[in-house]
């Protein structure tokens, strides 16, 4: 079995329930029966009860979104690039744990899969016996990459936070003949006494200021 994992960092919330969890709410997408009933078998012997099968991808969104599953098994056996392309849509927007099943691939197609978000992507490992580790293994990919995900929004936010402190206690500092440790103390005392944060009252500062220059 091949098997390429993403590496890109779904938006989706993390899915907190047991990866074993037979309450797990599954699809799966095949307009092939033989290849479906792999993939609907394996699950049942698992334990997974709450599995649904879309077998026409005619408004593949609207019908994903009504039934609102934790986890996404789409197999496509040998696809077409349009066919591939319409499943990484899918993952995009969707956002949750995501297997793609095919039987051969090229190094395009894997990079497509991991830029759009597809947790596992599976070449020829459509085995009966393997789907509920598959399912296991989507679960966790998908979680450590949200974590990561949230991880690097708040440095990126905290960055920013930063940089507002930063420019504000510099405004104070020139207009006010302050210095940095006063300008902080400035802005903290101020937030204490407003009920707010100091990077909003630095944000308001330094947006007055720019409407002032």
């Amino acid at each position: 079995m091949g098997l390429c994992l993403g590496s890109t960092f779904p938006q989706g919330g993390e899915i907190h329930r047991p990866m074993s969890d037979s309450k797990l709410s599954i699809v799966v997408i095949d307009e092939d029966p033989v290849r479906a009933a792999i993939l609907m078998d394996g699950l049942a012997e698992a334990g997974h009860a709450e599995v649904a099968l879309i077998d026409d991808v005619n408004n593949l969104l609207k019908k994903i979104f009504a039934i609102d599953p934790d986890v996404i098994l789409i197999d496509l056996e040998n696809p077409s690039r349009d066919s591939l392309e319409q499943m990484f849509q899918v993952s995009r927007e969707v956002r949750r744990p995501t297997a793609v099943f095919v039987d051969e691939t090229d190094r395009a197609m894997t990079d497509a899969a991991i830029d759009a978000g597809v947790s596992a992507y599976i070449v020829d490992g459509l085995k009966k016996e393997r789907v509920n580790q598959i399912v296991d293994l989507t679960i966790s990919r998908f979680n450590a990459f949200s974590r990561l995900q949230s991880e690097l929004s708040a440095a990126k936010t905290a960055l920013s936070e930063r940089k507002i402190i930063k420019r504000a206690k510099g405004i104070l500092m020139q207009t006010r003949g302050m210095s940095e440790e006063e300008a902080y103390a400035a802005l903290r005392k101020t937030a204490m006494n407003e009920k707010k944060r100091i990077v909003d009252i630095a944000s308001s500062l330094v947006t007055a200021d720019r409407i002032a220059s």
